[in-house]
Order: structure tokens, then sequence, then C-alpha cells
């Protein structure tokens, strides 16, 4: 990996997720907190329009539009569309240094704790998750692999990440997590400082991975509504082992929806609110401890 000139800090992305909207703006009133000696470290707010009116979005979600295209200004019409335009000129200006590494702040409604989500599985990406993890054990790994242009924001970055942290609810402050969050921030920025003077610290050379395979949707009626919930076992435990015949569903009459896999699932954003309206109830995850 060549140096690492510029780093983006994206924090509002969706406009109810308070934590990263407060980080930019502490980022924003004391600069020296993010800088580091050999790189640059811009901070953005994602979606100014949602974070003043206290919505996830306006149009459309902003972490879906990301996706390279190359329709002119006027026939945009869609205001997160707009943005995302605006961002990447940003991040990746004509003629000038592109940003290197993008940050990407969030939180969930789901138990996932201190989560970092990867976007590729590019080795320095690899080997900051395993020193994330290693100097603080809660922080947990998940590979949410898409390609470059993918409609996320993390994904216009070789180095792109995302902190997903929860739960809490949506519009809310929480003081731990934004200091942990506030935490990771530092470190991920100490590493890449470290990476440019050669002084990476040496940690195990393993890294324990959730890896996506897939969405889980509510079971739904033939009008297309949900017909059961979360089961209560299932509720809050995100990371957790799901084994074939465990209950998964709690239909509204009681009645008890198994999982019918063949092998053992690592439910992760189980119940996330903002995902009711993609048809998305969880993702299974496969664990995984690999060498790096």
């Amino acid at each position: 990996m060549n140096q690492i000139n510029r780093v983006a800090i994206v924090g509002g992305s969706h406009g109810n997720e308070l934590i990263g909207v407060y980080l930019i703006k502490k980022f924003h009133k004391y600069p020296d907190l993010i800088q580091r000696s050999s790189f640059e470290t811009l901070s953005l707010f994602g979606n100014p329009k949602a974070i003043a009116s206290g919505s996830r979005y306006i149009d459309k979600d902003l972490n879906r539009c990301f996706t390279g295209d190359n329709l002119p200004d006027d026939k945009i019409s869609i205001y997160e569309e707009l943005r995302a335009r605006e961002i990447q000129a940003i991040l990746q200006p004509q003629n000038q240094d592109c940003v290197n590494a993008i940050i990407d702040l969030h939180t969930t409604t789901a138990n996932m704790g201190l989560c970092i989500i990867l976007g590729n599985m590019h080795p320095l990406l690899l080997r900051l998750a395993a020193h994330l993890s290693a100097i603080n054990p809660l922080v947990k790994v998940y590979s949410h692999q898409q390609p470059r242009n993918s409609g996320f924001l993390r994904s216009l970055s070789e180095l792109g990440l995302a902190i997903e942290v929860g739960a809490v609810a949506q519009g809310i402050l929480n003081a731990e997590l934004f200091q942990k969050t506030e935490q990771l921030i530092y470190a991920v920025l100490d590493y890449f400082e470290g990476c440019n003077q050669g002084k990476i610290p040496q940690y195990n050379n393993t890294l324990t991975l959730y890896q996506s395979i897939g969405a889980v949707d509510y079971p739904r009626n033939e009008d297309g509504e949900i017909k059961a919930m979360i089961h209560p076992q299932l509720q809050f435990r995100d990371y957790q082992p799901l084994h074939p015949g465990d209950p998964i569903f709690l239909t509204f009459e009681d009645e008890e929806i198994l999982y019918e896999g063949e092998s053992i699932v690592y439910p992760l954003f189980i119940n996330e609110a903002a995902y009711y309206e993609k048809g998305i109830a969880m993702y299974f995850s496969q664990k995984e401890v690999i060498n790096i």
C-alpha cells in the first residue's frame, strides 16, 4: 500500500443516527483531534437535510446512492443522489489526490455492540481490524463485501470501512457509545499514521471474522404484510450461533417458526428498525478465523 495522504470521516449519512452527527460537530470544533502528522483528515456531514429534519433520509437512503453513474446533474431530481454526487466530488476531486481511506459512522437499533464493517478483504483493512479487536476484545468484525461504486459510501475507497455501534434508538445520543466510537476513530487514525511511519504494532496473525452470507426477510402473507416477529429467544442475540431447529420467528398467533438451514449461522443486525422497509429481518453470517 502506498502512503496514506488523505482520510475522510463521514457522519450523519443517516440523519437520525446522532452519534456520528455530533462527532463530526466535535471534530469541526476541535480539528486537531483527528489530524495526524503524515496525512490530512477531512470530516463532513453525509446528509445535512436529513440531519436537520431528524430523519434517516429525505427521498432515498444516501448510503445506497454511491453508484458511480454518469447521469448529468440536470437529470437527477432526488436529493440524496445529488448529495452523493457532491460527496464523491469532495472525496475524489478531478486532477487532485483522492481520499485514500473512508471511515463511515453509523448506529443501529440492533445489539451489534462495537462493530467494524469491511467492504472488501484488502490486506491492510484486515490487519487494521485485527489490531482494533486486539486492543479492544469487544470489537467485532463483519465483512459485507461490495464492489466499487456499489452504492455504499465505503465502496468509494479501497480502504473503506464503517463503524457501526448499538443498540441505540434512532434519534438518541448514548454517551457510552459516543465515547467508544470516538476512541475507535482515533485508533484507526493512529494505525494509519503507524502505516505511514513504518511503525505497525504486531499482534496475533489471526482475525475472527463474521462473513455475510445473505439477508433474511420476515415471513409475510399473500399481501406482503409481516406475519411474524423476531422470536424472543433470538432478540438481542447478535453474533450468537443459530442452530438448525432453533426458533427464529414468532407469529402473532404465538406459533414458532424454526430455522430450517442445515448448518450453524450467526445472525447480525437482528430486528434493525431501518431494515423493515428494506425487507430485512437480519443478516446471516459465517464465523471464521482467518490468517492475515
